[in-house]
């Protein structure tokens, strides 16, 4: 069966609290966080960018996985801030992994599920025997305007999968996926920041697709929240994800593991991945996983996972996701503003 042979995961260690952009444009940091369950975010230096977080989590990856990546065939990076306008950042993994020429490369684009889309791309290659394993990864430094509301919870991050059949950490048993064409959130072409809905973001953009795919996936496994240990889905913020996990009919207790919104920010491509990753770092041989994407524009990917005995061997083979967390250092607004190039000269 297709599934996992390795991850691996990174996030940028500077971080920014939410008192202190609150401070910059007069709003209440109390009101924020609880309103928003975010209570600080990660910040890309200047030399870090979706390209070079996405290389530390595939070599993380690989490390986990054990295998030649001259192996793997195809490799997909999605993102929604890729670092060239006119430049594949899957190439530059690529070849900073030491898996290049022989395969296939693709950048990809679908707002906040762009990861999970590249997973189930490199599934239908492998499962096709068209190639052995393919890398698949989910990464942004994404934008908040000045003063937007998103400038709260975009940050950085991301992480790496590597899909096979042999020696898998976890198989992923089954996927689905639920798309319309709805303008909740979009950026064109050379603009700096993005534009929202606004509240539109809520129920007929984010709920609608991940309340849709959740209950496709149980339908297509014939399944209950109570049949799963872990579930985790895409976190905007915490307080999106908390409310879609009380809808479904999840417990605290499983989805708290894949909650890292409030201490990170939403990474965007890289929260789902990142999800998963902090929760395949605790999970246990035989626990079964329940995932949701969502990406805006709009749509969900759907994954139903069961953890096998090679988890307990492989896992410390990389930094752990609460390690990588765990790892920080605080700036204030002016250096953020500056690492994030907010400042026009």
């Amino acid at each position: 069966m297709v599934g996992i042979v390795g991850y691996g995961a990174h996030v940028p260690s500077y971080r920014i609290k939410v008192e202190e952009i609150a401070k910059v444009w007069g709003d209440d940091p109390v009101a924020l966080s609880r309103g928003l369950v975010v209570n600080e975010k990660s910040v890309p230096s200047p030399d870090e960018d979706t390209a070079t977080i996405a290389v530390t989590a595939a070599r993380y990856a690989l490390a986990r996985a054990g295998i030649d990546p001259k192996k793997i065939g195809a490799v997909y990076v999605g993102s929604e801030s890729h670092p060239y306008a006119v430049k594949p950042s899957a190439t530059i993994v690529a070849e900073a992994v030491g898996a290049s020429p022989e395969l296939t490369a693709a950048d990809l684009e679908f707002a906040c599920k762009a990861g999970t889309a590249g997973i189930q791309m490199s599934m239908g290659l492998v499962d096709s025997g068209m190639v052995e394993y393919a890398l698949a990864i989910g990464a942004d430094t994404s934008q908040g305007a000045p003063g937007d509301a998103l400038e709260y919870t975009a940050s950085a991050g991301g992480a790496a999968y590597i899909i096979g059949e042999k020696n898998t950490l976890a198989d992923i048993e089954h996927t689905c996926s639920y798309t319309t064409d709805t303008p909740d959130f979009y950026r064109r072409e050379g603009e700096d920041y993005p534009s929202h809905g606004g509240r539109f973001t809520g129920e007929p953009a984010y709920f609608k697709h991940v309340l849709g795919a959740a209950k496709m996936l149980f339908e297509e496994t014939d399944s209950k929240p109570e049949d799963y240990d872990y579930a985790c889905f895409h976190q905007p913020n915490g307080k999106f994800y908390l409310r879609a996990g009380k809808q479904l009919g999840f417990t605290t207790e499983q989805i708290q593991q894949g909650l890292l919104t409030p201490n990170i920010g939403n990474t965007y491509s890289g929260a789902v991945p990142l999800a998963l990753s902090n929760i395949l770092d605790v999970a246990e041989p035989g626990d079964k996983i329940f995932v949701v994407s969502y990406g805006s524009g709009a749509g969900s990917d759907g994954f139903t996972l069961t953890v096998k005995d090679e988890i307990e061997q492989r896992r410390d083979l990389a930094p752990k996701t609460e390690d990588i967390i765990s790892n920080k250092t605080y700036v204030d607004y002016a250096v953020y503003a500056k690492y994030k190039g907010k400042i026009k000269m």
